[in-house]
């Protein structure tokens, strides 16, 4: 995994690399040849020589145009090349995401995934990308200069004077422009961020409705958009940086022209000596900084190797099974299950859920209830027993056929900062004949009607009532046409009459095999079951329809008239 972290880097990329370390190299060295120029003038003015002089400084000046548009040339390349490799690389990452079973990303804190798409992703983009060309270009300098210096004499050895860069200047040219481009990154950056959110966030209905793709292409979009917001920031920067080395440059040269002309009058004589206090800025500098840089780099080398070990601790669904109906009924045959050893949580369960009828679990708080669901889902392998779907063990059943047969309403229902339409086809495509059924058999007419299909949910569907973001988990799973239905407390947050109108909505669909968890115990709805399953302790005490289990007078019924009383 390491590898095709690192690989994401350069896929389509390369050129852009190698044509970065090219033009890094060529300008180090076109830099060198300053000295040399340098002292071919001081010389040449000791000498008064003012034919070389002037052939010289012609030179230098040709010399300045070249590095410029290198320069130039150079910043857009690595600019390109940092914002290709950083998307890709993102968008790596965020499907590796994707590609965890639903258990383990819950077992796992999603500040760790945050981190690995904005702070781990920032500081590989500055100290392992960045950095690569800088410590090249040290590299490059520190090597040329002492070729040069072994050429001339190694006696020479003076302290360098520097030549300073206006940076107020600079600053009061492009700090306006520059504050511009910060604020458009950090507010397209609170988008990116938000988008995060809603998409791990809903990381549970994604895998149930096999929006992977869909979820991917999303992430893409703000992705490239935030990077190419950045790039151009980094343009901006890059053209502050390239006129203050070349002002310095500039400034350079015209010390050294004023010099000549007074060492041709006698007043002051040098050549390889002003070229060896050139020098010493290219040997100096990679000194001072190499040590810290190669830190960065090995740093971020070991987020990378970090973020490889999380993305390798994802499961793997062993399952091959492919079906994509259930024929006959879903069966549990002495099915047990402890999250902790010497704790059973479930207890010898034996009971079939037989195609197109519903069925309602019920039992107090801590019973086993959602449990139950998790292990129909899929979401611990770890259990004693055997669950089929028909005749298939769901430990050989795939997890793309798992979430093809069924659908989740969950009690919190996610619900991204999209549209109404978006958030129930879930960013897949669909025929408007089926769209506009579900809208109506959910019970979104009237939301439609009143605020349209395009209609912008808001982060987590705070622009919708309780009900109507229930109403868009159930319009899913009617789109989705699976054959069977898990509700689990779906409706628990919501009034009485808005509970009893979804669930009536839903008992009334036919085709489907539907498992509703309920604290709920009312008896206009729990006599629309076929069968109630009685969960106590992890254990089933009862089952039966309403009648019988009332009939009975045993744990049932002391539960709903607790329930009646409440």
């Amino acid at each position: 995994m390491e590898k095709e972290l690192y690989a994401s880097f350069y896929r389509k990329n390369r050129f852009r690399y190698i044509a970065g370390m090219f033009l890094v190299a060529v300008v180090t060295i076109l830099t060198l040849v300053y000295a040399y120029l340098l002292q071919v003038v001081l010389d040449a003015a000791n000498q008064g020589q003012m034919e070389r002089i002037i052939y010289a400084i012609i030179v230098m000046t040709g010399l300045f145009l070249v590095l410029f548009l290198l320069q130039m040339l150079l910043k857009r390349i690595r600019c390109a090349f940092v914002r290709i490799a950083m998307s890709q690389y993102k968008s790596r990452a965020f499907e590796e995401i994707t590609k965890k079973g639903i258990t383990t990303f819950l077992s796992e804190n999603t500040g760790s995934y945050l981190s690995v798409l904005t702070n781990d992703a920032a500081y590989i983009e500055e100290h392992y990308l960045h950095v690569f060309f800088q410590i090249i270009s040290m590299c490059v300098s520190f090597l040329g200069a002492i070729a040069l210096m072994l050429w001339y004499n190694w006696v020479m050895s003076l302290v360098s004077i520097a030549v300073c860069v206006l940076p107020i200047i600079l600053s009061i040219l492009f700090g306006e422009k520059m504050a511009r481009a910060e604020k458009n990154i950090s507010d397209k950056n609170e988008n990116y961020v938000g988008m995060i959110k809603d998409l791990l966030g809903g990381f549970s209905v994604i895998k149930s409705f096999q929006a992977e793709k869909q979820a991917v292409a999303l992430f893409e979009k703000e992705n490239n958009e935030l990077e190419l917001l950045k790039e151009k920031s980094k343009n901006t920067k890059g053209t502050i940086t390239i006129i203050s080395t070349e002002i310095g440059s500039v400034m350079q040269i015209v010390v050294f022209a004023v010099g000549a002309l007074l060492s041709i009058k006698g007043m002051i004589t040098v050549g390889v000596v002003i070229a060896f206090v050139q020098l010493m800025n290219n040997i100096m500098e990679p000194i001072q900084a190499l040590p810290s840089l190669y830190a960065d780099r090995k740093a971020a080398k070991a987020l990378i190797r970090k973020q490889s070990d999380f993305f390798a601790g994802k499961e793997k669904d062993e399952g091959t099974c492919e079906i994509s109906r259930l024929e006959r009924a879903i069966t549990l045959n002495d099915v047990s299950f402890s999250y902790e050893e010497g704790s059973r949580v479930l207890k010898n369960i034996r009971y079939t859920f037989e195609k197109g009828k519903t069925y309602a679990i019920v039992g107090e708080s801590g019973s086993g209830k959602s449990t139950l669901m998790n292990l129909l889902l899929k979401g611990y392998e770890d259990y004693q027993g055997e669950i089929y779907f028909d005749d298939v063990n769901l430990k050989q059943l795939s997890g793309s056929a798992l979430y093809r047969m069924v659908s989740v309403v969950q009690q919190n229902v996610f619900i991204f900062n999209s549209s109404v339409q978006e958030n129930i086809t879930m960013f897949h495509a669909c025929e408007k004949e089926r769209f506009e059924d579900a809208v109506h058999k959910a019970g979104l007419d009237k939301l439609v009607h009143e605020r349209g299909y395009k209609y912008l949910c808001g982060e987590g569907g705070a622009n919708l009532s309780g009900g109507e973001r229930q109403r868009i988990s159930i319009a899913r799973s009617l789109l989705k046409d699976t054959s069977v239905l898990i509700m689990d407390e779906a409706t628990a947050a919501l009034d009485a009459e808005t509970s009893n109108n979804i669930l009536n909505q839903i008992l009334s669909l036919e085709g489907m095999t539907k498992i509703v968890i309920t604290h709920r115990l009312e008896k206009n709805v729990l006599k629309q079951f076929d069968h109630i399953m009685v969960l106590r302790s992890g254990n089933i005490t009862e089952s039966g329809t309403f009648d019988e289990l009332m009939e009975r007078q045993q744990y049932f019924y002391s539960l709903y008239q607790i329930s009646a009383g409440e």
